[in-house]
């Protein structure tokens, strides 16, 4: 891609802020879930919006991980199913490129957990690679991590949440350009529309 891990959870954390901005203006603090949230690398550029930020992982040693590099947060092991948490129970409920790592027959059931401990008035939203983008697809494919992946499309994650009954779906892309400066962002929120990015973004809110 062109671009460095940092740059790229960068610019995710970026995307994060745009979206809470327009979604959640009348909310400051919002209690966040990062479902797979891994090591938890992103967490610390999300505090400026985080009432409390909590992260389940299948991964226990990933969890570990996690609650040693940020004690601030909370960190569960869970299932990978059923996310362990009563219904309505996060402001804004993330998952960031782990959706091509779930067989597509779950992708229903993964999205509906996140909707029902999502509030009303709540943000659901998934980040994923873009696999209309060449380099993207050449990265995944020299990625070990990656040897299970089955990219998903834009246009299908959002049909996923609509089948969710998430309303207000959108999707914006990312990662055009591999430079950190504002001027960049800003160009990249110029042309979010346009299916080019490295990476997408793709929301929704459960309905009051």
């Amino acid at each position: 891609l062109g671009v460095s891990y940092d740059l790229a959870t960068e610019a995710k954390a970026s995307v994060i802020a745009d979206i809470i901005a327009e979604r959640h203006r009348k909310t400051t603090k919002l209690d966040l879930l990062d479902v797979g949230c891994g090591v938890g690398a992103l967490h610390p550029l999300l505090h400026s919006f985080q009432r409390s930020l909590t992260g389940v992982d299948i991964s226990s040693s990933s969890i570990a991980q996690a609650a040693h590099a940020q004690p601030w947060g909370h960190y569960l092991a869970y299932d990978g199913a059923r996310l362990p948490f009563a219904d309505d129970s996060f402001d804004f409920t993330l998952t960031v490129c782990v959706l091509h790592h779930v067989s597509p027959v779950q992708h229903s059931a993964f999205i509906a957990e996140m909707r029902r401990v999502t509030r009303p008035g709540g943000t659901v939203c998934a980040i994923e690679h873009n696999p209309l983008n060449p380099l993207t697809r050449l990265a995944v494919l020299r990625c070990p991590f990656d040897e299970d992946a089955i990219l998903l499309g834009a246009s299908d994650a959002k049909s996923l949440f609509a089948r969710a009954r998430l309303s207000d779906v959108a999707a914006r892309f990312f990662l055009m350009l591999p430079f950190r400066q504002p001027a960049a962002r800003a160009f990249e929120r110029g042309f979010k529309g346009v299916p080019f990015g490295a990476q997408y973004a793709v929301a929704g809110q459960v309905k009051r």
